[in-house]
């Protein structure tokens, strides 16, 4: 089952739940709740991520960094029947976020929903005195339970990924600062051409415009894929020909493409290791080296000037006649761990 699906079907299921939980009183600190074919202006296949580890890893947004401080507190799971003057509720176990926020630990949530329902907010009550801002807390599958129990809390859903959900809370009285859900989906084109003036190309299996249009190989880096390894695992999946990466010659930026997100697109200049053709026979129609003139010469790339526009730059580039981008391993003191810079060097000493 879906996530979301769990989801729809918790809600379902625990009305009786968020019954209870609206006729016992609420603390007065809880809130309401209130393409990628280079056609079409190259788009479109489809993609982005997951992330499936307790502690989300980057240095741009509240949930990343290797700073945080996790201290373990484990929870007490209480049974709602219990009403003793002198029962403690713990607070649900989680770390501060570099940002004046918590992430909350999802390994540890209260199996049950008013156990669960108590210690959310008796936290977010601890967190408000504390000064804290944004809340993260993340329910995963077999916790879908607990959703709407957050959402009668005044939790908003971030995003989903294929095993969880991302909720967030802002705890301030003013607008939310939290960063918005991933708004990207991230492609790669490769341009190979081999001595005799003839680039790659498929035909894609595909219902769209670009069907029966012989193009550029085209896809999505994977989780954690650099740019210039995914262009050549996706030339490589689809035509069966080993290439290595020589520059990034171009990139174009579309916006509301599949689910409304931004689309990124970098064309690649390769060059072909091996010339033997085995195309991926579930997506690929066809794959061949076809000579560039004839590849322009196709009724489609006469009319759509951005993709035209591709394959000049990238025969420039071929010619010495255009530098583009080459790829630059380098340590960023942010995270003290190597990744790449592409830029052009070509005025280099």
């Amino acid at each position: 089952m879906g996530m979301m699906a769990a989801v729809v079907d918790a809600c379902q299921r625990s009305g009786f739940c968020i019954q209870r939980l609206i006729e016992q009183p609420r603390s007065s600190e809880a809130k309401d709740c209130s393409v990628q074919c280079l056609s079409k202006g190259f788009l479109q296949k489809s993609f982005y991520s997951t992330t499936s580890s307790t502690q989300l890893k980057s240095s741009t947004v509240p949930l990343h960094g290797s700073s945080y401080v996790h201290k373990k507190k484990g929870i007490h799971v209480l049974s709602p029947k219990i009403s003793s003057p002198s029962m403690r509720v713990e607070l649900l176990d989680a770390w501060d976020d570099d940002y004046d926020g918590v992430i909350i630990n999802p390994e540890s949530l209260p199996l049950s929903a008013n156990a669960f329902a108590l210690a959310l907010r008796a936290s977010l009550s601890n967190w408000k005195l504390k000064g804290k801002k944004g809340v993260w807390l993340k329910i995963l599958l077999d916790q879908a339970d607990l959703v709407p129990i957050a959402i009668q809390e005044g939790f908003n859903y971030h995003h989903a990924e294929s095993g969880y959900v991302m909720l967030t809370y802002w705890i301030p009285n003013d607008p939310s600062m939290l960063p918005a859900s991933p708004s990207h989906q991230i492609g790669v084109g490769g341009f190979v051409l081999n001595d005799k003036r003839e680039v790659l190309v498929v035909k894609e299996k595909c219902p769209c415009s670009c069907l029966g249009l012989w193009k550029l190989p085209t896809g999505y880096i994977n989780k954690s894929e650099d740019v210039f390894t995914g262009v050549i695992r996706e030339v490589k999946e689809e035509t069966g020909v080993d290439t290595i990466f020589l520059e990034l010659v171009a990139f174009r930026h579309a916006h509301l493409v599949a689910f409304e997100n931004s689309d990124l697109l970098f064309v690649c200049m390769l060059k072909p290791l091996s010339f033997e053709i085995t195309i991926d026979e579930k997506e690929i129609q066809a794959a061949k080296w076809m000579p560039i003139d004839e590849l322009i010469g196709q009724p489609f790339y006469q009319e759509d000037h951005m993709s035209k526009k591709v394959i000049d730059i990238c025969m420039s580039a071929y010619e010495d006649r255009y530098s583009g981008f080459i790829a630059n391993q380098l340590t960023s003191k942010i995270d003290g761990k190597l990744s790449y810079l592409y830029y052009n060097d070509s005025n280099k000493n």
